[in-house]
C-alpha cells in the first residue's frame, strides 16, 4: 500500500464508514465511522509521502514504532493514542492494513455498536429480550440502554429492533417501530405469533448464540 487512494479504499471497506474532508485544506481526507462520526483514518501528503494517522491502543503504540521507523507518534494528534504511518514502502501492506483495522475497532467499539451487533444475531422469526441483548452486548445490567439504543436505530433495514421484547415477551408501546401495532405486524410477517401484545418466549425466544 503506497497511495492515499489505496488507504482510503481500504478504510471505506469497513462497515458504516464514509469519507470526509472537514478542513479548508483539501490535503486532509478522512474516513469516519458513521454511527458516532469519529474519524479512524486520517490521510495527507507530507514530505513527498502519503501519511496515515491511525488510533492505537496506548499499550501497543510503541510496539509498531519499535518495529518500523516509518511509524512515528501521531502528527498533530495525541501522541499517546495516535500513530502516523509513512507510506514509504518499508511497511508490509498486511501490517498497514492491521493498523488501520485496529484503529477502526477502537473508534467503532461502543455500547450502542455492541447492542446493534447483538440485535443482528436474533434469527429471522425469533425474538430476544432486552436483558438477553444487554448480556450479548457485554453488560447484562444495561437493559435500559438497550431500549434507548433501539429507539435511535440508525439502520432499521439491517438492525431488526422489532425482534426485541421485554422479559415477559411483551411488545413495545405505541411510540416504537412506527406506531401502534407496527411491531406486531413486523413480527407476524416473519411467522411469529403475537397474542394480546405478547410473544411466547418458549416458542420464539432465541439464545443469541455466537
Amino acid at each position: 500500500m503506497r497511495t492515499r487512494e489505496e488507504a482510503l479504499a481500504y478504510g471505506l471497506s469497513f462497515p458504516d464508514t464514509y469519507q470526509d474532508a472537514p478542513f479548508r485544506d483539501t490535503n486532509w481526507q478522512l474516513v469516519r465511522y458513521s454511527i458516532n462520526d469519529k474519524a479512524f483514518l486520517w490521510t495527507y501528503e507530507r514530505d513527498g509521502y502519503t501519511n496515515l494517522n491511525v488510533k492505537v491502543d496506548p499499550e501497543k503504540a510503541f510496539f509498531w514504532r519499535d518495529i518500523y521507523k516509518s511509524v512515528i507518534p501521531g502528527y498533530h494528534q495525541n501522541k499517546k493514542h495516535w500513530n502516523t504511518i509513512i507510506l514509504d514502502g518499508t511497511i508490509p501492506e498486511k501490517d498497514v492494513m492491521a493498523m488501520i483495522a485496529e484503529s477502526y475497532d477502537l473508534i467503532s467499539d461502543s455500547p450502542s455498536k455492541r447492542i446493534y451487533d447483538a440485535v443482528k444475531k436474533i434469527p429471522y422469526g425469533h425474538v430476544a429480550t432486552y436483558a438477553q441483548v444487554a448480556e450479548a452486548a457485554g453488560d447484562k445490567r444495561m437493559a435500559r440502554a438497550v431500549g434507548n439504543a433501539l429507539h435511535k436505530n440508525p439502520d432499521p433495514e439491517h438492525i431488526a429492533c422489532y425482534r426485541v421484547v421485554n422479559a415477559k415477551g411483551e411488545l413495545a408501546g405505541e411510540f416504537a417501530f412506527g406506531g401502534a401495532g407496527a411491531q406486531a405486524k413486523l413480527l407476524e410477517a416473519e411467522g411469529v405469533e403475537v397474542k394480546d401484545g405478547r410473544v411466547d418466549l418458549q416458542k420464539y425466544g432465541s439464545q443469541l448464540d455466537d
